[in-house]
């Protein structure tokens, strides 16, 4: 008998100062109530609780709070059990009602023990994000008539989680609606491949480029694209990502190839942040004349896993540059080549030939 007394005043003791939040709760009005709703025909219960929010209220007050621990009334700051027990309405209210379905389901369906993620309101008014798990104890299958409940205070970690979860929305959203294009590129093969040359002991890179142009053309096949935004996808013609980046043959080509060489030399160089103007051309073939800018992400700067490209379309500047050239080396009644013309291609012809020359 005594032994018996000493387990029972363990189990309050341990009860008492546990490190989580506990309730005993009895839930034999629960059982009663599920089986009201049954034979009122509720089958999908999950959609009667969103189509009667009433009733998930008259699940929390079918619940009869037995026994709460010290942990729980510092949680929810209540001064003691009976002051809890009075403002249950404020503890359990708001979105938890939405939370509570998942759990409301679970003993519904027959389980003897359920978990979910939830939401509390302390009494000074704290949102608290908790985990719930519950157990109807052995004994009381029939009856419902002692359950275990813990409540386990995350509020810390899932804040910290959704702050993250903004920060790379917003980081997305900048990067999705900037007004430049960028593309996000992966050039980590493209540096095993110019480390591996310089294991090689090549020392002269754009001798070995001239003799090894096809090294060029490897380089530009390992690069791989991560992504592109919405500016990307406009200013190329492509109806969405999966089209451009299966077309990159199509952009890349021509003069990038010049272009890429120099941009391969600067990187041998270590020069890993550039800018030059390039022509790419978008899917209808049309020549898009470009100003890029080339950054290997700091992060990254050891294996040039992520590299970011913005590409401004200077299309219209170049044909307004052109056209100013054209007025300043031609007369404009007749359309033929003036003085300026003359003197300039004279030094251009003074300085490379080819001679003789003859007029």
């Amino acid at each position: 008998m005594s032994s018996a007394l000493s387990s029972q005043a363990d189990f309050e003791h341990m009860f008492e100062l546990a490190p989580v939040s506990l309730w005993l709760e009895d839930y034999s009005g629960v059982r009663a109530l599920f089986a009201r709703w049954r034979a009122e025909g509720v089958t999908d219960l999950a959609r009667h609780l969103r189509q009667h929010p009433e009733c998930v209220a008259e699940y929390g007050a079918a619940i009869r709070v037995l026994k709460v621990n010290q942990r729980t009334l510092q949680l929810l700051a209540a001064p003691d059990q009976a002051v809890l027990e009075a403002s249950l309405g404020r503890v359990f209210s708001g979105d938890m009602h939405e939370y509570a379905i998942a759990e409301i389901e679970q003993l519904w369906s027959g389980a003897r023990e359920f978990s979910n993620q939830t939401v509390n309101y302390a009494l000074d008014g704290r949102r608290l994000d908790v985990h719930i798990r519950g157990r109807i104890l052995p004994g009381h299958e029939d009856t419902w008539s002692r359950v275990l409940v813990s409540l386990e205070d995350n509020t810390e970690e899932l804040s910290a989680r959704r702050r993250l979860q903004r920060s790379e929305q917003y980081a997305r959203s900048l990067f999705e609606h900037s007004p430049v294009s960028l593309w996000v590129e992966d050039f980590s093969q493209v540096k095993r491949l110019l480390d591996d040359m310089r294991a090689r002991g090549i020392v002269d890179f754009r001798t070995f480029l001239k003799v090894h142009p096809d090294f060029v053309e490897q380089c530009m096949r390992e690069i791989r694209v991560i992504d592109v935004n919405q500016l990307t996808l406009q200013l190329f013609g492509a109806a969405d990502k999966e089209e451009l980046l299966a077309a990159t043959h199509r952009v890349l080509r021509g003069e990038m190839h010049e272009s890429f060489t120099e941009q391969l030399l600067d990187l041998w160089e270590g020069k890993l942040f550039q800018q030059r103007e390039v022509v790419n051309y978008n899917l209808a073939g049309e020549p898009l004349h470009i100003h890029l800018q080339f950054a290997v992400l700091h992060e990254h700067r050891d294996d040039w896993g992520m590299v970011l490209l913005s590409l401004v379309d200077i299309t219209a500047r170049k044909k307004a540059e052109a056209y100013l050239e054209y007025l300043g080396k031609h007369d404009v009644l007749t359309g033929l080549r003036n003085r300026a013309y003359y003197v300039e291609e004279m030094g251009r012809l003074a300085r490379k030939g080819p001679w003789p020359v003859g007029v």
